[in-house]
This record gives C-alpha cells, sequence and structure tokens, in this order.
C-alpha cells in the first residue's frame, strides 16, 4: 500500500491533470504527479530517453531492468519486461537480467551494458575498465544516454520504492514505446 495518497487527477491542478489525461492511469504517474513544476519535465525526459535516445532499444531496455533487479524495484521490472520483449529482448534473456552474471545468455554488447550498469549503479562512477569496454561499442552520444537512462531510472526505482507504489494488476495499464 502506497505511503501516500496517490494524486486525484479530478483534483490535480489543471496543467497536472491536462497531462495525467494524456498518459496511462498508472500508479507510478499518479504518484510523481505530487511534483507538479517537475512532473511535466520527468515526463519529456524519460520520452527523451526511451523514445528518441540513440542507444540501442534493447541494450537501453537491457540497462533499465538491471538497474530494476538492482534497486529491488518490482514495479519498474514489471514495467519494462514488456517494453524490453517490444525491442527485441528474448523470454530466455530477458529472464536472465536478475540472475546475471551467474548466465551465459548474453553476447559481447550486452554483457558490456550489464556489467557498465551494474559499475555505475553499485560504485557510481565506472571505473575505466568498464567504461572503455563499452565505449568500444558505442559513440560518446550513446555513452552519455545510456548513463544518463541508468541515473534516471535509479532515480525513479528509489522513487517507486520509498512511497511504496502499487504494482499495477496483471491486466491494469502498461507503459507502451507507441505514439
Amino acid at each position: 500500500m502506497a505511503r501516500i495518497p496517490y494524486v486525484d487527477p479530478a483534483k490535480a491542478p489543471e496543467k497536472v491533470a491536462e497531462l495525467l489525461g494524456k498518459l496511462p492511469d498508472m500508479n507510478v504517474l499518479r504518484m510523481l504527479s505530487h511534483a507538479t513544476p517537475e512532473f511535466r519535465h520527468f515526463i519529456t525526459f524519460s520520452d527523451a530517453l526511451l523514445r528518441k535516445s540513440a542507444v540501442n532499444k534493447w541494450l537501453l531496455e537491457l540497462a533499465i531492468l538491471r538497474v530494476g533487479h538492482l534497486s529491488d524495484a518490482p514495479y519498474e521490472v514489471q514495467q519494462h519486461e514488456p517494453l524490453a520483449a517490444a525491442v527485441g529482448g528474448t523470454p530466455e534473456k530477458i529472464a536472465a537480467i536478475a540472475a546475471w552474471p551467474d548466465t551465459e545468455v548474453f553476447d559481447e554488447v550486452e554483457t558490456a551494458v550489464l556489467r557498465y550498469t551494474d559499475d555505475v549503479v553499485e560504485n557510481v562512477r565506472a571505473s575505466d575498465g568498464t567504461f572503455n569496454v563499452l565505449s568500444a561499442f558505442m559513440d560518446h552520444q550513446q555513452m552519455m544516454e545510456l548513463t544518463m537512462g541508468i541515473g534516471f531510472y535509479m532515480m525513479v526505482s528509489r522513487l517507486l520504492n520509498t512511497f511504496d507504489v502499487d504494482l499495477e494488476e496483471a491486466d491494469g495499464p502498461a507503459l507502451s514505446l507507441d505514439r
């Protein structure tokens, strides 16, 4: 059960209610909309990461799911597993993310993304070795955007966990990459 009530769109400030009306009726969004001035920017930034980033969408979802697992954020994982599948993640690889590094289903690039994600989450600053391995596969823009994605979803996971945002019903609203 959430630690504070979800925003009721009918009682929200006009701009927040308008934005909520354009989005799926999800617990995470109704919780985050408490941050009235930041909410619009949150949506704009997350949209840019998920839809406009130069990072391969599967690799970005791989990193996001790894952040969710490392952060023990089941809401994050629940929402991003279907997105990962939609952008090319196989059921075997999606299931193996939680067990990584004790699995060998990932290719060289995926392994570099997973190592980098773990390093950033656990150590704040990726080591030179981890950074250099990944930079052999990604240009400067992709490196920056992947790191921003890792940091952004670390923040989202912490918000979800701190406010005990309830999981959506299995057939409930979900994130989508379609617009």
